[in-house]
């Protein structure tokens, strides 16, 4: 038995070569859901449905988001009203009252649907309607996931990090902003003054989590700070991964990043952007898969090869990589 951490597109993209070294049947997936959002009264998880649209096998393999040649109509069609109604475009966060108010699932995240600032596609947005709507009937956040997860006939399990909401709030010069705002409607900007994972202090693991944290855990190429980060600000997380073996693959070669903001975030709060950095970020981390080109001298074992992730072949090359180093620290 093995569990992976995952977030944003690194460790989703070794998963998708990972089946013949991990069988998935032996494998849990535990989510973060730092980075999800209220959009228009639904529940977005993107880091959650990434891994249960890849294993589903619909997932969009060019964007890494959303479901492979869905249909937009219904986002387009919001855009369309909008502007023939005079209503300014997104993120249009939902008044400070209905941010807690309300279905619990809220924590400072809850966005207007008018003219919708992520692209939502039509066949994605059903899951959004189907989770928020079996949360509305009770059902707690884990038990929704696992009900999506025989939908699309998924063989490994998929847990998100607690039932408890989390949001990674970015503080900047021009305000607070959610994750998604500052990231996918302003690209990154402005720069940032320190990372909130609000709601940390109410939320906690779950059975399912604890039972997959008591298993060898291996933390893809992910952003440490915002796809690992609120998982590890979740109560009896990160306790939990100084009890098992850890296993991390850096998602930098040296200080150069594979993708997205990861080295800008590792700078604001205080890490070096870079594999060091990463090691810095990641105590708990027992043995670490680097890149071959990777100057990095690291005080725990290494294991190294080429990291970089294109296609499945790849993934399975480092996935090797990291059944080497489980085994080195098991």
């Amino acid at each position: 038995m093995v569990t992976f951490l995952s977030g944003g597109t690194g460790t989703p993209k070794l998963l998708a070569g990972a089946d013949a070294v991990f069988l998935p049947e032996a494998t849990t997936v535990v989510g973060n859901t730092g980075d999800d959002v209220v959009l228009g009264g639904h529940l977005v998880c993107p880091d959650v449905d990434t891994v249960l649209f890849l294993d589903g096998g619909v997932l969009d393999r060019e964007t890494w988001w959303g479901i492979d040649t869905d249909t937009a109509e219904t986002h387009d069609e919001l855009h369309r009203l909008a502007e023939r109604a005079g209503l300014a475009g997104g993120p249009r966060y939902l008044p400070d009252s209905a941010q807690t108010g309300g279905r619990e699932i809220g924590r400072w995240r809850r966005f207007s649907g008018v003219a919708e600032f992520m692209h939502i596609g039509d066949r994605d947005r059903a899951v959004h309607v189907t989770r928020t709507s079996l949360l509305d009937e009770g059902h707690s956040l884990t038990e929704v996931t696992a009900t999506l997860a025989d939908a699309f006939g998924l063989d490994r399990t998929l847990v998100p990090m607690s039932d408890d909401p989390v949001a990674t709030l970015i503080h900047t010069p021009d305000g607070v902003q959610h994750f998604q705002e500052w990231w996918v409607a302003n690209g990154g900007d402005p720069a940032i003054e320190r990372v909130e994972f609000r709601g940390r202090e109410e939320a906690t693991t779950t059975p399912a989590v604890d039972a997959a944290l008591s298993e060898p855990v291996v933390i893809g190429p992910s952003n440490p700070v915002t796809s690992i980060g609120p998982m590890r600000a979740v109560s009896g997380f990160e306790s939990a991964l100084e009890r098992t073996p850890v296993v991390a693959v850096s998602p930098f070669v040296g200080e150069e990043v594979f993708s997205g903001p990861a080295g800008t975030l590792m700078t604001a709060t205080g890490y070096e952007a870079s594999t060091a950095g990463v090691a810095d970020a990641y105590p708990f981390a027992d043995a670490f898969v680097l890149d071959e080109d990777d100057p990095t001298t690291l005080d725990r074992p290494t294991v190294r090869t080429d990291t970089r992730i294109d296609d499945d072949a790849d993934a399975e090359r480092v996935a090797r990589a990291v059944d080497e180093a489980l085994e080195v620290v098991a």
